[in-house]
């Protein structure tokens, strides 16, 4: 890690706890010193980032991690309603999804999505695709203050 890399705070929104697992073995792996905070589902991802409820003291994410296909309101609804919130909208979202369908990926870009990224069901190559997404959004790009 470089001395201009600081650690930033990621929040997963995924409701499988295998892939959730996946996230924080690459995260270790790649000895990703951010702090990663999980939701899993749409609804608690919005009281999340709002800090509402048991959320109150949440960290405001630098970059979310966003799965489509969750329960109480999917990843498409959560995307639509943090692009509209003023307060939020400035924050990165990845999608990070199974689907391959060429609909979700047009569909989360016309709804403002920063990347679009399949999940890779090979451990070896997810914790390559995390580690990537790390280096650009820690490394390469320069995100909003907090």
């Amino acid at each position: 890690m470089t001395e201009a890399r600081k650690p930033i705070d990621v929040l997963l929104v995924e409701d499988d706890p295998g892939d959730v697992l996946m996230t924080r073995e690459a995260f270790a792996e790649h000895k990703v010193a951010n702090r990663l905070s999980v939701v899993s589902d749409g609804v608690s991802a919005l009281e999340f980032l709002r800090k509402e409820g048991e959320h109150a003291d949440a960290p405001t994410p630098d970059l979310i991690l966003l799965d489509l296909n969750l329960p109480r309101m999917d990843g498409r609804e959560v995307l639509e309603a943090l692009k509209a919130d003023d307060r939020l909208r400035a924050i990165p979202v990845v999608v990070l999804t199974t689907s391959e369908a060429e609909e979700d990926v047009v569909r989360s870009y016309s709804l403002h999505a920063n990347a679009y990224v399949t999940k890779p069901v090979d451990f070896d190559r997810f914790i390559d695709v995390v580690r990537q997404i790390d280096e650009f959004f820690v490394e390469v790009v320069r995100l909003p203050s907090r």
